[in-house]
């Protein structure tokens, strides 16, 4: 079971869907804003952030991370951690400008890896992330004193992370996201035993979180609460509540992993748990 208190982060918009697929998602500063403090008023410490221009592209502008930022450090403190990814329209030199928002991101994801992209619209397209731009990447993290959040979508990419560590590019505790089910950039399947694999190969000092997308968010969310991981929700992963009914809100999604985790007899950490126990500034 858990020991420590339970991370929940959650990642209201992404760089894909848009209110097409769900008119609840998030997609203007404002709107995103509001998300996020509901969020933070059901339990999310930690806030997963891509933003969007005024037609709800995805966007790298630090312009509009800044409008952002400054709308949620009005309401909370929950901690704001950036994408590096942007969306399949982001140019690799635009991907960490939104460390230059401000007030600037205490986290950002820092992709480990490069994919194909296999469905939607950028179908057939490379999701480029070669060694040379994760260290500079990660460089550029350490110089901000952004904390990265690595993403793992196989098992191959702990190479990735296990070099981070060696080249002294990232601080303990070091902290990975094992990302499984996501058909659109081709990661590893979301069952309990690939997880189980992907945890053993977890390097020394490490915290974990669990992000599994659609039908697979609640299930393994929830075994990873259970053997001691952090978690992830919200519509960038899964627009639904339940089979056929769409999420009203994050919130909601938010709401219900906190509730089960409390069924679990485990505590949900706050923005300034999280702080303490990732590290951050």
């Amino acid at each position: 079971m858990a020991k420590r208190k339970l991370i929940i982060t959650v990642a209201l918009t992404g760089g894909v869907h848009r209110k097409n697929v769900n008119p609840a998602l998030p997609e203007q500063p404002e709107e995103i804003a509001q998300a996020a403090i509901e969020c933070y008023n059901e339990g999310a410490a930690i806030l997963h952030l891509h933003a969007r221009d005024s037609e709800g592209n995805p966007s790298c502008d630090p312009i509009i991370y800044s409008r952002i930022h400054r709308l949620i450090r009005d309401k909370c403190n929950i901690v704001l951690q950036d994408t590096s990814s942007g969306g399949g329209n982001s140019r690799e030199e635009e991907r960490i400008d939104c460390f230059y928002a401000d007030p600037k991101p205490e986290m950002a994801s820092l992709n480990m890896g490069s994919l194909v992209r296999t469905v939607g619209p950028y179908a057939g397209t490379f999701f480029n992330n070669p060694r040379p731009l994760i260290e500079d990447f990660a460089g550029k993290m350490l110089e901000f004193n952004i904390k990265p959040e690595m993403e793992v979508y196989s098992s191959a990419m702990f190479r990735e992370v296990n070099n981070l560590i060696e080249k002294g590019l990232i601080k303990k505790p070091y902290y990975v996201n094992l990302v499984l089910g996501m058909n659109y950039q081709g990661a590893v399947e979301a069952n309990p035993r690939i997880l189980s694999q992907m945890i053993d190969n977890l390097p020394k000092d490490s915290i974990f979180n669990v992000s599994a997308i659609g039908r697979f968010q609640l299930h393994l969310t929830t075994m990873s609460m259970i053997v001691g991981g952090m978690v992830r929700v919200g519509m960038e992963d899964n627009i639904y509540y339940r089979k056929g009914e769409l999420a009203q809100s994050n919130a909601q999604l938010v709401a219900r992993t906190a509730r089960i985790a409390r069924e679990l007899g485990i505590e949900i950490a706050t923005p300034d748990d999280a702080r303490e126990i990732l590290g951050l500034a």
